[in-house]
């Protein structure tokens, strides 16, 4: 079973190697998608953990315990068609390359079932077309 979270951590938890402990100790596989960490801050990390159900739960638990503040990320991407001037910045980001500029029409194109729900196209859009709906 795969369940998309956002870790959010507090400064004395900053340290945690929580990725390494998430394997080691309970078999879950933890993908980063997308990662804000630094020393003596906030950090915030959005993963994808994989593994059986109960060891998910057991790890979310573990995790809480240390006081990491764990939420579900059920959000998708969102492309306003009449804001967007499509001009190609948010395709030089996308990691899967869910977002394409069309070869003939030069029309921006989004292959919703690529996207991870990164958000890295979101700051780079200039003209602010892109967004979640979390």
């Amino acid at each position: 079973m795969k369940k998309r979270v956002t870790l959010t951590f507090p400064k004395r938890a900053i340290q945690v190697p929580v990725t390494y402990l998430l394997a080691k100790d309970f078999n879950v596989a933890a993908n980063i998608i997308r990662a804000q960490v630094a020393p003596n801050q906030i950090g915030k990390l959005v993963v994808e953990l994989a593994g059986d159900i109960d060891q998910l739960d057991a790890a979310i638990e573990w995790m809480r315990s240390r006081h990491i503040n764990v939420s579900h990320t059920l959000g998708e991407i969102v492309i306003d068609p009449d804001v967007c001037v499509d001009c190609g910045l948010c395709t030089g980001v996308c990691p899967t390359e869910a977002l394409s500029l069309n070869p003939e029409t030069y029309k921006l194109t989004f292959t919703r079932s690529r996207c991870i729900v990164c958000e890295q196209c979101i700051p780079t859009c200039p003209v602010q077309a892109i967004s979640t709906n979390i």
